[in-house]
């Protein structure tokens, strides 16, 4: 499972030109699915993106989680977040999970989220055409892989 994770000073998804879920302070997550992951994947996930401490303290240091800054959440599906590039120009997608494995971790994802910052997480539409639409706070921007935790 990968992940794109962007602190914001606010975030939308639009589809068909409407409004589908829209956040103030908090984190925008662009999400992967790969075909061996596991509820596992979304726990480790979850528990590191609720504490991750990349907001600003009184003293202007890194040091504050979504929880502690009682933060909002906005989940994207990113299947092309598992592009493969090596060969020629043009992106393959084969690691990117199918629908019926990346559905419900990614449902999984969102629920367990929304449990662990105690609100609910805003999400996309999974497999439409969407605009995000973001201000990144900072800028602050960190990627995650479960099957590569640095």
């Amino acid at each position: 499972m990968r992940t794109v994770i962007q602190r914001v000073q606010h975030a939308s998804v639009t589809i068909n030109g409407n409004i589908k879920s829209s956040i103030g302070n908090g984190l925008l997550l662009l999400l992967g699915v790969e075909e061996a992951d596991t509820s596992e994947d979304v726990d480790w996930l979850v528990k590191k993106v609720a504490a991750l401490r990349i907001f600003d303290d009184e003293n202007g240091v890194m040091n504050r989680s979504l929880v502690d800054v009682e933060g909002e959440a906005l989940v994207v599906s990113q299947f092309t977040l598992y592009a493969s590039y090596k060969k020629g120009n043009r992106p393959s997608w084969f690691r990117a999970a199918r629908h019926e494995i990346s559905v419900p971790l990614y449902e999984e994802f969102c629920r367990k989220l929304s449990n662990a910052i105690g609100k609910q997480v805003g999400t996309g539409e999974f497999g439409a055409d969407m605009k995000v639409e973001l201000l990144n706070d900072g800028p602050v921007t960190i990627c995650m892989d479960t099957k590569n935790k640095e």
